[in-house]
C-alpha cells in the first residue's frame, strides 16, 4: 500500500526517511555525501513523485522506492504524492 508522503506526521517522515538514508548499501556514488544533503534529496524526490513510500502489511515495514518500480509491486502510483 502507497502511503503519501503528506499524510505523515514531519517527524515520522524525518525519521523514516533517516532510516532510509542510513541503510548499508544505500549508495551515493562516488562523491560524500552527509546524511542531511542525502536526507534533503530524498525529501525533494518524494515531493516531486519520483520516489514513493511503500508500506508492506505483511511484515509492517516501509520502504521508499522509484515511482517507476511500483508496477513490481503491483502498486498504482498515487496521482499526488
Amino acid at each position: 500500500m502507497l502511503i503519501p508522503h503528506k499524510q505523515l506526521s514531519p517527524e515520522a517522515l524525518d525519521n523514516l526517511i533517516e532510516e532510509f538514508v542510513s541503510r548499508d548499501g544505500t549508495d551515493y556514488g562516488a562523491e560524500e555525501v552527509s546524511l542531511a544533503q542525502k536526507a534533503e534529496q530524498v525529501l525533494r524526490l518524494l515531493q516531486q513523485g519520483e520516489i514513493s513510500i511503500l508500506f508492506d502489511e505483511e511484515t509492517g515495514s516501509c520502504n521508499i522506492v522509484p515511482r517507476r518500480e511500483l508496477a513490481h509491486y503491483g502498486v498504482k502510483p498515487l496521482s499526488d504524492s
